[in-house]
């Protein structure tokens, strides 16, 4: 395995640098560092578990895996399923802590699993190994490091988590990212950004004049104010993909700024909470719980406007999604800019392209297509298609399948019979009722004979099989067929089952991608 130009960065800080390496077969290597230093990373990005930064790479043959004090983790699933595969026979950890923070869960891991295994676990600060301990697990000096080990990251955690609330309530900003509007400034807080500020502060101001969000968004591309991505892309922040943006703010961007209390320069934390130890399920928390940091950073509107908006809120609330699974659900997309056109729940449901809605020279703006047409022209084609399907009659096909399997069983038959003729010739020559040379020559013969017959039977097997497995297909296909028929109109399984994506153009045209296109390719 060699690495090259191999780095990570975050908020700032350089934790991993190195030029060039190359991991020599059979050789074992210990990564040695302080806390934070990179040796975790430095695994995470040889597993393949983060991405490398621009000009990094890691390449050769090999498997890695790391673990993490999660066990419900994937890498650390995928790890113990290739442990249980018999393809990992050696897990080295730094200490016991970073195989798992759950004492109960290591040390069944170390008395069942790994045994079972046959797999040897190093703790390299703990100085264990059991391959050297022959199947003992190191006794009560390892369990009570084990318990004070656990102790110490579990008050390291508490400690740390203190320390963020601090830096928090001293006006520092913890994330990587700001939120739109705002930049992290030299000491590290929060600080209202000169490009962007004056947007939010719009966006507020309009709210507050009662204009709904997607008229807000028609105001931003009018004055043609970037996107939040597109700014952020702009300024060297990758990840954000603006490739279908279009210039044009969604209004979930908008009502999530007309919502973010940060702007009042108010900050919160403790929102959430992990729902179980070691996961990534969260849940939010009463708001009584949750802790306001007053005069965290300079606010961008005040107080007066931000609770004014929010006594207009409802005008401003995106409506739920249906949870009703209607037929086409995100599977309508605008064919001239590529955007998904969500559902219109009304009365008369229709589909129709909000990203244009605002930009009155886009071939798409105004674009709209009532959901009972689209569907109904959809299920038009599969209905043709499916009476063809069951108009074509297969009883050829069924025909040619019988006669292939009458072939097949004449043929072991003759087989069968060559084996007894082997037979006989042998318990003739037995009995002396046939010299040597009659046997062998006749042997032969029935020798020539039956590889003959093999080789027929052989092609035979191959075709019956192929045959059966069309039979199969086209037997799924025919049922299928005789569901569409049966509906009478199309159905949230049938859509699932058929259609990939529906394109929808101006002037009613439509462009269909089929999921299965041996049953719709010949009336689409």
């Amino acid at each position: 395995m060699e690495i090259h130009a191999l780095s990570k960065t975050y908020q700032g800080k350089r934790v991993l640098d190195i030029p060039n390496f190359d991991f020599q077969p059979n050789t074992r290597y210990a990564v040695i560092g302080a806390n934070g230093s990179g040796k975790s990373t430095l695994a995470r990005l040889l597993a393949g578990a983060i991405p490398a930064e621009s000009g990094g790479s890691v390449s050769g043959g090999g498997l890695v895996g790391y673990l993490t004090p999660s066990f419900e983790r994937p890498a650390v699933q995928e790890l113990l399923d290739q442990m249980r595969a018999g393809k990992i026979n050696c897990i080295i950890v730094k200490d016991f802590t970073r195989f798992g923070r759950n004492s109960i869960e290591v040390g069944y891991f170390m008395e069942m699993v790994f045994p079972l295994y046959g797999v040897r676990f190093i703790s390299i600060n703990d100085d264990f190994d059991s391959d050297k301990l022959h199947g003992d697990t190191g006794g009560i000096n390892v369990a009570f490091k084990y318990l004070v080990s656990e102790f110490y990251s579990r008050d390291l955690s508490i400690k740390y988590k203190s320390a963020k609330y601090v830096k928090f309530r001293r006006g520092e900003y913890q994330s990587k990212l700001c939120p739109y509007g705002y930049q992290k400034g030299a000491d590290g807080r929060m600080e209202p950004n000169e490009e962007t500020a004056p947007n939010v502060r719009m966006i507020f101001e309009l709210a507050r004049d009662g204009r709904k969000p997607n008229e807000i968004v028609k105001a931003l591309f009018e004055r043609n104010i970037p996107t939040p991505a597109e700014y952020k892309a702009a300024h060297g922040f990758n990840g954000h993909d603006i490739s279908r943006c279009c210039g044009i703010w969604s209004t979930s961007s908008v009502v999530h700024i007309l919502d973010d209390e940060r702007y009042t320069g108010t900050y919160i934390i403790g929102k959430r909470e992990v729902t179980e130890v070691g996961g990534h399920r969260v849940r939010m928390k009463d708001e009584s719980q949750w802790v306001k940091i007053p005069d965290h950073h300079q606010a961008i509107i005040s107080r007066e406007l931000f609770d004014q908006v929010q006594a207009q809120r409802p005008r401003f609330k995106c409506p739920k999604k249906n949870a009703r699974a209607y037929p086409l659900r995100s599977k309508v997309f605008c064919g001239c800019c590529g955007h998904a056109m969500p559902r219109r729940a009304t009365k008369n449901a229709t589909f129709f392209c909000r990203y244009t809605l605002v930009n009155e020279a886009a071939d798409c703006h105004g674009l709209t297509v009532t959901e009972a047409e689209l569907e109904g022209m959809l299920y038009e084609i599969l209905s043709k298609q499916a009476q063809v399907i069951l108009n074509v009659a297969n009883l050829a096909n069924a025909g040619k399948l019988d006669v292939q399997l009458a072939r097949q069983a004449e043929y072991d038959k003759r087989i069968e019979g060559c084996l007894d003729q082997k037979r006989v010739l042998y318990e003739q020559l037995i009995l002396k009722q046939i010299t040597m040379e009659d046997y062998k020559s006749q042997k032969a013969a029935v020798d020539s004979e039956l590889d003959r017959l093999r080789e027929i039977h052989s092609d035979l097997k191959v075709r019956t099989s192929q045959m059966e497995m069309d039979e199969k297909a086209k037997s799924a296909r025919t049922e299928l067929a005789q569901e569409v028929v049966g509906a009478g109109g199309l159905t949230a399984g049938l859509a699932d089952t058929l259609i990939d994506r529906v394109y929808v153009y101006p002037n009613n045209q439509v462009e269909i991608v089929w999921k299965m296109k041996d049953f719709c390719t010949e009336a689409a």
